[in-house]
């Protein structure tokens, strides 16, 4: 059966920049509306032998959910893990209560090791400390590690807030690590501000875009 093209004066409905069509409350018509899903960009940071990157200012409830990318963050100290935490307090203290899960994939580069694995030792039930996003992460010139982070509904003050983050690096020199973790904050106050920072020595260089979406 061929297919009927549609004439665009055939739709009575106004096009609009960043605008869908849909079917009306009723159901017996069409009109535009938001098509959802976009991104904006709110905030990047570029580190420079920095000990941390925070994020506080932006995260309000003006959006559901926000998404953090993180490219290729180079450690200065070699074997080090890439963390994060949170604040409720606009950054004063990031203590944030978290219960989290964690698990990794590897294959290194001459292909004759693989592995999938839960990593007890990274996840963790109710600490307040730094949650790992990645971890062994080498120090070399081309070290790094990339990857994002969802962080979902973070003013919301009936519920946990949830995250969820997937991450690649180089470790141990020729080794591809990528690791899964997701858990949650578990306060009903909102999250207003967000650190980054290696376990140990400074982030040399590499960017962290922050976006929120709409």
């Amino acid at each position: 059966m061929a297919l009927n093209k549609l004439k665009f004066n055939s739709l009575n409905v106004t096009p609009a920049a960043s605008q869908a069509i849909r079917f009306n409350s009723s159901a017996n018509g069409l009109e535009t509306a938001s098509a959802g899903g976009s991104l904006v960009k709110i905030a990047a940071t570029t580190a420079s032998s920095s000990a941390s990157i925070s994020f506080t200012s932006g995260i309000t409830s003006t959006y559901k959910e926000y998404i953090f990318t993180f490219n290729n963050m180079h450690p200065a100290t070699n074997d080090t893990s890439f963390n994060i935490n949170f604040s409720i307090d606009g950054g004063s203290n990031y203590n944030v209560a978290k219960t989290t899960t964690y698990y990794r994939s590897v294959h290194d580069e001459p292909d004759s090791y693989t592995a999938l694995a839960y990593e007890t030792s990274r996840d963790l039930a109710q600490g307040t400390g730094y949650q790992n996003l990645s971890s062994g992460i080498d120090a070399d010139d081309d070290g790094s590690v990339s990857g994002y982070l969802h962080l979902f509904d973070p003013s919301n003050t009936t519920f946990v807030k949830h995250f969820i983050s997937v991450t690649n690096a180089m470790v141990h020199a020729n080794y591809c690590m990528t690791d899964f973790c997701g858990g949650y904050g578990n306060t009903t106050s909102a999250i207003n501000a967000v650190n980054f920072k290696m376990t140990s020595g400074n982030i040399d260089s590499g960017t962290i875009t922050m976006y929120g979406v709409t």
